[in-house]
């Protein structure tokens, strides 16, 4: 009975965490900022078909009469060197850059937080040893020059930029989940939990993965901007999103090369690269004081 209560008490202390840690977050102007325009970045890519002036532009079009006009009321953010509207471009770009950040933090994320847990957890020295030893491998070769060797071998599209920076990434994860791991492996409640015969599986999982969720959520958000600019990166090299495709990055590259008389084919893209970055970095500062008010 004494169990149940003490059970239950902690379920209650949780969620009151939670919901200070919420106020916290909404007392951030700037986090709630970043927030509101991640959500309409979001809505904008999900709804680009219907809310762009210009959606067929996203495509194989060109209209060569309306080329290089600087932006107007009809034109947002000008035309490119074939006519089409860039501010429809741009919000299409958004949807490949969005959709690479998802894909590779739901594939690298668990990858980690697994091999971190088993890493950290483990009684096994040599299993342990093994798993951080490959991970500081990767650790130590910068992710441009990684994705860029693994990008290079393959053909050059969306799919396989994300193959290249989700091999790359997942070894942050795992460093982190393992610090936090191995730092609580020896507490009195993954002791209790050991006495009672629970397995180690659910220890990990029910015990100390909870522990890490904090840590977790605000590496990820701010990895996704970090993801995005390394995918626009490899765009603006030719490795990313392939023509007549808007990626971001190719958009920027393209106008690039009509600098500076026709600096609205590179500002605006990349103007729109910063933004989605920015609310990001800032949801994310958000968290970390979210979570640290938990943890007080």
């Amino acid at each position: 009975m004494a169990g149940k209560d003490m059970k239950s008490n902690r379920v209650y202390a949780k969620r009151v965490n939670i919901s200070k840690s919420w106020y916290k977050f909404s007392r951030n102007p700037l986090s709630v900022l970043g927030l509101t325009v991640l959500i309409i970045i979001v809505l904008a890519a999900i709804l680009a078909p219907y809310i762009t002036p210009y959606p067929e532009h996203a495509g194989p079009y060109t209209n060569f009469p309306e080329s290089g006009q600087p932006p107007n009321l009809r034109h947002f953010f000008g035309t490119d060197t074939v006519g089409r509207d860039v501010f429809s471009r741009v919000i299409f770009g958004y949807r490949f850059s969005l959709l690479l950040a998802v894909v590779v933090i739901s594939l690298s994320v668990p990858l980690g937080i697994i091999l971190g847990l088993i890493a950290g957890y483990t009684k096994r020295k040599w299993l342990e040893i093994g798993i951080m030893r490959i991970t500081d491998i990767f650790l130590a070769v910068p992710p441009l020059v990684l994705a860029l060797a693994i990008t290079a071998m393959l053909s050059p599209k969306l799919l396989n930029q994300m193959m290249a920076i989700s091999l790359m990434w997942w070894p942050w994860y795992c460093r982190l989940v393992y610090s936090v791991t191995s730092s609580l492996r020896n507490e009195y409640f993954v002791h209790d939990a050991e006495l009672t015969g629970a397995r180690k599986g659910f220890i990990m999982i029910r015990s100390i993965l909870p522990n890490c969720v904090g840590p977790i959520l605000t590496k990820i958000t701010l990895d996704m901007g970090f993801v995005i600019i390394l995918g626009a990166s490899l765009s603006f090299i030719g490795l990313g999103v392939q023509p007549p495709k808007p990626g971001l990055g190719t958009m920027v590259a393209d106008g690039a090369k009509r600098l500076p008389a026709e600096w609205w084919m590179t500002v605006f893209p990349a103007l729109a690269i910063v933004l989605v970055i920015l609310s990001f970095n800032l949801i994310g500062d958000g968290l970390r004081d979210m979570f640290a008010v938990e943890e007080i």
